[in-house]
């Protein structure tokens, strides 16, 4: 992680007055002068503030259930952070792996480890994402097998990754995508001339959602291993 953003985790400084004492050389990376906030350094590295080895805060890792018309940001926008339903200290350092659109309900996951949150997200680890989908037409027979194959969203170039589809009712479907591209389960079904009506995220990798509208819990450690072994 970045330098200031260490310190901060480390202490009880903000960003700014982080990045004020990394520029007046209070800080040691493993023994030598940093004076740039925005070199690299890891948890083991010896990084010393004012004489003092600082070491960071546990990283935390949440599971919420994102209520409609709220928005995956650190801040209230058109629409309320769902943050303000995440009762812990140190909010702003937490970040969202895998965001949804505001209209858009269902599981979040809520980290400070940036590297675990990139290993959901990043679309070569096949991460899968089940989403939960009302339509507002009835579903084809010739649909599951498009998106298993792949297909061509507008203004696309490459072909989505094989997706599975699970058919509840005419109008219901389970859907399991391995990457995020932007409103992608809503372009999916445009793409053979369905509409998507509601749209809830029901699990990612393994980790499924089982806390109310509104509540959050923190995983377990098998949880959080679980996303990484892929």
């Amino acid at each position: 992680m970045r330098l200031d953003k260490f310190v901060c985790k480390s202490t009880e400084l903000t960003r700014h007055e982080a990045i004020v004492k990394i520029n007046e050389g209070a800080v040691c990376v493993n023994e030598k002068v940093t004076t740039n906030e925005a070199t690299q350094v890891h948890e083991n590295n010896a990084i010393v503030l004012n004489g003092i080895r600082l070491k960071a805060r546990d990283f935390r890792y949440i599971l919420m259930h994102k209520p409609a018309g709220t928005i995956c940001s650190n801040i209230d926008e058109m629409y309320p952070s769902l943050f303000n339903y995440v009762d812990v200290e140190n909010v702003s350092e937490l970040h969202i792996a895998g965001r949804l659109d505001a209209d858009t309900t269902g599981l979040v996951l809520i980290t400070d480890d940036g590297r675990w949150s990139f290993g959901i997200t990043a679309p070569n680890n096949k991460c899968g994402k089940t989403y939960r989908v009302g339509l507002s037409k009835a579903i084809t027979d010739d649909v599951a097998i498009k998106f298993k194959q792949g297909l061509k969203l507008q203004g696309e170039q490459q072909f989505t990754r094989p997706a599975k589809l699970e058919v509840i009712s005419s109008k219901e479907v389970l859907l399991t995508i391995t990457e995020g591209k932007f409103h992608q389960v809503k372009r999916m079904f445009s793409a053979v001339g369905n509409r998507v009506m509601s749209l809830h995220r029901e699990a990612i990798g393994d980790i499924f959602l089982d806390v109310e509208v509104g509540h959050w819990r923190y995983l377990t450690r098998d949880e959080i291993h679980s996303l990484t072994k892929r």
